[in-house]
């Protein structure tokens, strides 16, 4: 753990508290993520004394000078090159042919492109716009009301840090010292899981609203024509997830084998023009999350030195010793924080308050990643902040609101999956 051993006296008292409720103050006031965390670090580390302020430029500088977060830009990288070389639409197209046949074939076929984007790009926000785009005109004309339609896009997206390779388990990975490949491997059955969760929901909710009902057939020789149009696109998770699982590159190595691939592979759709806007697209999403690690690092490094993880454990043990119960409330802390804050900031945080206590319990180390991150992925459509909410309403134009409302019976279906990792370890740990 990247905290671990260190030894204090300090006691929880307002030094601790106030920060905490300074940075609730400037949440509420919707200051940016990276200032409020860098402000009640600041603050907690005056207050405490924990650690001398003249360290925390170091401090900010060695939380981002990590091998494994220059996967981060690549990754984002990566997927704003599937879109621009074409890639992306040729999966959604091989996706369709697969599910199209289906009575709700253009739902199915969409929720199952995210989950092609996703086990390329790692980034849900990426998928979000680029699956909206392409998609929700088209479910529209098949009957979709159109704020269902975004809240499927918004939904099938989540996958995006759900289905390896993802950036929220390279962030995780590196805050508790566990191997990023173990967490890949670990997140497969999770990942498929949610998906086919999704799929489900709407096939149930198009069954009984009847929003489409598709007349087309399927078609085996369509089937292979789209598989070979794909085949580029489709051999890209296969290289990158073979050559992570065989030891062959790491993590960040088929971060960068990724986008050669993409821009190998697509050639001559792209142009040196689109080089530059390309670059610069993933560098402002980059520039997001880079510095939300930064500062909440010296800030979850306060929090261990004041013991607050031990404080939490002590009151959750206080509520209950019963091992199902604390998982139930470490659900509740999870949903929580996933609907008012991103999940960089939420795993940076969260992960080393709650992993003490989650072995306390019993929970595998891996099994808890899972919880973890699958727990803060039901965040990305659950209002007030669902990241996805927003990314599909820009998109789309539909409110964010109508989006939330439709959303609800995927939040639901995504939780039942969460209970079933929780409960059911086996299912992040088969491979071990």
């Amino acid at each position: 753990m990247l905290y671990g051993g260190v030894e204090t006296t300090l006691e929880l008292g307002w030094d601790v508290i106030g920060p905490l409720l300074l940075l609730l103050v400037l949440f509420l006031f919707s200051v940016p993520v990276w200032v409020s965390l860098g402000l009640t670090a600041l603050v907690m580390l005056w207050s405490t004394g924990v650690l001398p302020l003249s360290l925390l430029g170091e401090s900010l500088f060695s939380g981002v000078d990590h091998y494994a977060l220059i996967a981060i830009p690549l990754y984002l990288l990566t997927g704003d090159a599937l879109v621009r070389t074409g890639l992306s639409k040729k999966l959604l197209d091989f996706a369709e042919a697969t599910m199209g046949s289906l009575r709700s074939g253009m739902g199915t076929s969409t929720v199952l492109g995210c989950g092609f984007f996703s086990s390329i790009s790692g980034s849900d926000a990426a998928g979000c716009a680029a699956v909206g785009r392409m998609t929700y005109s088209r479910l529209v004309e098949k009957g979709y009301p159109p704020s269902y339609a975004a809240a499927l896009v918004a939904a099938g997206s989540c996958t995006g840090i759900l289905i390896p390779p993802s950036i929220a388990y390279i962030i995780i990975g590196m805050i508790l010292g566990i191997s990023a490949a173990s967490l890949f491997v670990a997140a497969i059955v999770p990942g498929v899981l949610v998906l086919v969760s999704i799929m489900i929901t709407n096939i149930i909710l198009n069954r009984i609203h009847g929003y489409e009902n598709s007349s087309s057939t399927f078609s085996f020789r369509n089937w292979l024509a789209a598989l070979w149009s794909a085949k580029f696109a489709l051999s890209i998770p296969l290289i990158i997830l073979g050559g992570i699982y065989s030891g062959i590159f790491t993590p960040t190595e088929a971060a960068a084998v990724a986008v050669t691939l993409i821009i190998g592979f697509a050639s001559g759709t792209l142009t040196m023009a689109q080089v530059p806007a390309m670059l610069w697209s993933s560098a402002k999403v980059n520039g997001i999350i880079v510095p939300i690690i930064a500062v909440a690092l010296p800030l979850a490094q306060a929090l261990a030195l004041v013991q607050v993880p031990q404080g939490f454990a002590q009151f959750i043990r206080g509520i209950t010793d019963d091992p199902n119960l604390t998982i139930l409330l470490m659900l509740g802390v999870f949903i929580i924080a996933g609907c008012v804050m991103e999940a960089t900031p939420n795993i940076v945080i969260l992960a080393p308050i709650m992993f003490p206590l989650a072995q306390e319990i019993g929970m595998n180390d891996i099994q808890f990643c899972i919880f973890l991150i699958t727990s803060l992925g039901v965040g990305f459509i659950t209002p007030p902040l669902g990241l996805n909410l927003f990314v599909i309403s820009s998109v789309t134009g539909d409110s964010i609101l109508s989006v939330a409302g439709r959303s609800l019976p995927y939040v639901f279906s995504m939780l039942l999956v969460v209970l079933l990792i929780a409960f059911v370890p086996a299912i992040s740990t088969w491979w071990m």
